[in-house]
């Protein structure tokens, strides 16, 4: 059975996506900081695993990630402090970018948004510059490896109800629902057509198998 170490374990997308990984045949390794969370992750079918990313070097993070097949970065550190935001969103994803190629796993599937990157325009005096800030710099990181990379940029995230639907080709960001967005990552994971991507998507009309090149129109 191949495993997956889902960084961000008891996240909203992350509880969504744990049971559709573990029907698609996935050991999943639910990576969560609170112990509490532990039980809310193992309903949804993952193996909680206690850690607190911000605190660990490479070192320790590849210990954690050893043994598996893949990792997902859908962590995040929730806005608010600026420190923080960039020891977790940017500097712990980067040393699990690194720890995970120290420790010879290949494929990386990294939760972002869509209006990542350099170019994010969003003013120093905006409380989300940190975070985009932080976002922007781990993903560059990360498609500067030789890690078999896929970036996911989801729009605003909802609550509604999932229509298996989405918009990769939008230029500007609308909304998209999480259980969307968790089933776009399970079946971005496995597929050779998302390598080297950056997905930006919003809801939309076409399947999403289909947006991800999976399957003909």
């Amino acid at each position: 059975m191949p495993r997956v170490a889902l960084i961000g374990g008891h996240g909203k997308v992350a509880l969504l996506a744990e049971p559709s990984l573990v029907e698609s045949g996935y050991g999943v390794s639910a990576i969560i900081r609170n112990p509490a969370q532990a039980s809310d992750v193992e309903r949804a079918g993952a193996t909680p695993i206690v850690a607190d990313l911000e605190a660990l070097d490479e070192a320790e993070i590849g210990s954690l990630l050893a043994g598996h097949d893949a990792v997902i970065w859908s962590a995040g550190a929730g806005g608010g402090d600026a420190a923080r935001t960039y020891a977790v969103d940017r500097d712990a994803a980067i040393r699990t970018i690194n720890a995970t190629t120290h420790v010879g796993i290949t494929r990386f599937l990294m939760v972002s948004y869509f209006g990542a990157g350099p170019d994010h325009g969003v003013p120093e005096d905006d409380p989300f510059f940190s975070y985009a800030e932080a976002k922007a710099a781990a993903d560059v990181y990360l498609r500067n490896t030789d890690l078999d990379w896929t970036i996911l940029a989801p729009s605003a995230l909802t609550l509604g109800a999932p229509t298996g639907l989405i918009d990769v080709d939008a230029t500007q960001s609308t909304s998209v629902d999480r259980a969307d967005v968790a089933q776009t990552i399970v079946l971005a994971l496995d597929e050779p057509a998302t390598v080297h991507r950056t997905i930006r998507f919003n809801s939309g009309d076409v399947p999403i198998a289909v947006a991800l090149n999976i399957l003909d129109d």
